[in-house]
């Protein structure tokens, strides 16, 4: 625990080095847990789920964010809208279901009603004088991004996600994710701070010891190296890794695909990147034979070999997209030590499992690597734990978005604290 919370972590933040992991109280402690909660997740846009999740209306999701529960819910005009999950009567809780499908919401205490529009439409007992328009939901501002849906929970969200989709909806668009359906969802804790987890996620410097199925569709040159460490036929093998990737990239912008770098990791409030990697074997998915897990494919695609496309945003998320299927991914801290990754495999509405896709097919890479990370971050956690434990120095060729991402979380840090 920090003696003077703001204080001392207005001092953390002011030295913090450049180009180092942070210090350990980042990680372990409470106080700066519920900093993070306040001004990172409480202020900026949170990958909270996708369109599918509600696929018809009357369907509804509730995503708890520290204090907060959010019910997100299809309304009968075809509407997606959050609103905060509690009943504006005695505050009970409304939906008490991670996922159902409702009429209206009903709160099970009073029987207080809310159409999916958030407005109160039955009170009983509460009097000629009593005015339910004054008692609606309490709204909770959602933006979807081609079917990523995210939340803000502040009053004022940051205006910069429009600029966002504008970007990323020509990326997003070809794979039409509002026309597919969850075909799994896996719920993993890891044993650690959130930020452990999007640092691990922002490098691939451990992937070649410790992820054997992840790197089978990956190239060893996609994620940095460094050259004055490899002989002359290494490098030239690298060099001819970006000419392909330059050329990829020409092929597919010509069909519509858009798939150059884009990289706002730190740079703006709602940070993100994008590019469209090349996969290695037969190019087509992340499976262990790199051939397409669902045989129908997204959208109007044809070509199954289009790589895979990846999106991230600060603070909470990472998805790719690839021909056959969509996997999302988002981290939601639960305390200091602990971190909800949430992932869902996505294929298009009509394929049938057994039929156009098997189900371990689809999911055994990433589940295989989820568990991976976790075992990593875990032992991240322990280590920043140690009076022993010291910020380390990045690898400036291979750890470069781990920074920006430290960078981004340091800088909103300081504004919060400042504003």
């Amino acid at each position: 625990m920090l003696s003077n919370p703001k204080t001392e972590l207005a001092a953390l933040v002011e030295r913090r080095q450049p180009g180092y992991s942070l210090e350990a109280p980042f990680y372990v402690s409470p106080d700066v847990f519920q900093a993070d909660l306040d001004l990172i997740f409480g202020r900026h846009w949170i990958f909270v789920g996708v369109e599918p999740d509600v696929p018809e209306p009357g369907d509804a999701v509730v995503v708890d964010i520290g204090r907060n529960s959010v019910v997100i819910v299809r309304g009968d005009d075809n509407e997606v809208r959050a609103f905060h999950n509690v009943c504006r009567h005695r505050g009970a809780r409304l939906v008490l279901e991670e996922k159902t499908t409702v009429g209206n919401l009903v709160c099970r205490y009073h029987s207080w009603t809310y159409d999916l529009e958030g407005n109160l439409i039955h009170a009983p007992h509460m009097g000629e004088s009593f005015k339910p328009s004054c008692h609606g939901l309490k709204p909770v501002h959602l933006k979807s991004l081609e079917g990523l849906l995210f939340i803000c929970l502040a009053d004022e969200p940051p205006a910069d996600f429009d600029d966002m989709a504008k970007v990323m909806a020509p990326y997003i668009a070809p794979h039409r994710l509002r026309d597919t359906k969850i075909a799994y969802q896996a719920d993993l804790i890891e044993p650690g701070n959130w930020k452990l987890t999007m640092e691990n996620n922002r490098e691939c410097y451990h992937c070649a010891p410790n992820h054997p199925e992840l790197t089978v569709p990956l190239f060893a040159y996609g994620f940095g190296y460094a050259p004055d460490e490899m002989a002359p036929e290494e490098i030239e093998a690298a060099k001819a890794h970006d000419r392909a990737t330059e050329e990829k990239h020409r092929q597919w912008e010509a069909c519509g695909l858009p798939s150059a770098l884009v990289e706002h990791l730190d740079d703006r409030v709602t940070g993100f990147r994008t590019m469209r990697l090349m996969l290695d074997g037969a190019g087509e998915s992340h499976t262990m034979d790199t051939t397409v897990a669902c045989r129908k494919l997204l959208g109007d695609i044809t070509d199954k070999a289009i790589g895979g496309l990846h999106f991230w945003t600060q603070p909470n998320s990472w998805h790719h997209f690839m021909s056959d299927h969509i996997v999302t991914f988002s981290a939601i801290p639960l305390d200091e030590g602990r971190t909800l990754v949430r992932t869902k495999w996505l294929v298009h509405k009509d394929a049938v499992e057994g039929v156009d896709y098997d189900l371990e097919n689809l999911t055994s890479v990433w589940k295989v690597t989820n568990q991976q990370d976790s075992d990593l971050v875990g032992y991240c956690q322990q280590g920043a734990q140690s009076p022993a434990y010291a910020p380390g120095p990045y690898s400036p060729y291979t750890e470069g978005l781990v920074e920006a991402f430290c960078n981004w979380y340091i800088g909103r840090l300081r504004a919060g604290l400042e504003g």
